[in-house]
């Protein structure tokens, strides 16, 4: 038994993957064992993995078929020994006190669920520093927290869990919006929630990633499980309904955004759904107060016409772009 088990998914990362297990091997916090699960992948990740299990008996490997990040996270889910949680992206990597602060929380508060903050990496750009916050949530407050997206995102690589949280729970395979489709009945599952916005963890926002690749029919995921969650939420905490309703308008948006992007607005069927939807929700998103002004005038400019949304939207990925290098 240990006190905290990392998961960490593995697919040809070989170029990554050094620095993020170097990262975790130097923790501050060392009552925890690693498993690495090598999703079957075809370069040399699997026989680094091996490498280190040989080199510090905290690491465990597994070496399994290719199933996606969902199957890899819950082989080492099945096989953990901790009394916590936690995940790392073997593309990203994590301050040397990570798990010190997100422990050490979780025991101070007696809370199920330990989250710090997020640096996002682009290359060649300095990452952004955020002001820093600390606060302990109910199960409720967490949730709208979390719906909101301006404290905590539903990303699971920030987080450390307790064990208990996923006794009936796991990342459901071949969807890839996995962290939002289970946060909310995790967070049903938790009696309090500690947020410390300190960031600790790494996330590199890379060329040829799920986030930054061009559209897929696999991106309607993202629109299905935050219909889920507004669904899952209306049933169990109708007065979280507007900003669950909100998390569905953003989904449209940005997989509508990501279709237009890729010059696939007329091939693919289900476009002509997506803009009726938004349109049929235009008055909520012109009211809504976390709407910002940018997506709220997109709204006015879909209602007219959808080339001129089209122009928008890629006028918008370009300054983004240009900031983000």
């Amino acid at each position: 038994m240990c006190e905290i088990s990392i998961i960490v998914p593995v697919y040809k990362v070989e170029k990554y993957l050094e620095k993020c297990v170097d990262s975790i091997l130097a923790q501050t916090f060392t009552d925890f064992e690693l498993i690495l699960v090598d999703d079957g992948s075809p370069d040399r990740s699997g026989s680094m993995c091996d490498e280190y299990a040989q080199k510090d008996s905290r690491v465990r490997v597994i070496h399994k078929e290719n199933g996606g990040l969902s199957s890899a996270r819950n082989a080492g889910i099945d096989v953990a020994k901790g009394r916590y949680l936690g995940f790392v992206d073997s593309d990203d990597y994590i301050a040397a006190d990570m798990y010190e602060l997100l422990y050490q929380n979780a025991k101070k508060e007696q809370a199920d669920m330990s989250i710090c903050g997020i640096f996002d990496l682009y290359a060649g750009k300095e990452p952004q520093i955020l002001s820093e916050q600390y606060l302990l949530l109910n199960k409720e407050e967490a949730m709208k927290a979390v719906l909101e997206a301006k404290i905590v995102s539903v990303h699971a690589c920030n987080k450390l869990f307790s064990r208990e949280l996923f006794s009936a729970i796991r990342y459901p395979e071949g969807v890839i919006t996995e962290d939002a489709a289970v946060i909310l009945p995790l967070l049903d599952k938790c009696s309090s929630v500690v947020i410390d916005t300190r960031q600790k963890y790494y996330y590199f926002h890379r060329e040829g990633s799920i986030s930054s690749s061009g559209f897929s029919e696999k991106d309607l995921d993202t629109i299905n499980v935050w219909m889920n969650n507004e669904l899952w939420i209306s049933n169990r905490y109708p007065q979280l309904i507007d900003v669950a309703h909100t998390r569905t308008c953003w989904a449209n948006f940005i997989v509508l955004d990501k279709i237009v992007g890729s010059d696939l607005e007329n091939e693919f069927k289900g476009t002509k759904e997506i803009i009726q939807f938004l349109r049929k929700n235009f008055k909520f998103i012109l009211k809504n107060k976390y709407f910002t002004r940018n997506r709220k005038i997109a709204a006015i400019v879909l209602r007219i016409n959808l080339r001129f949304y089209k122009l928008l939207s890629k006028l918008e990925n370009q300054n983004l772009k240009k900031k983000n290098s």
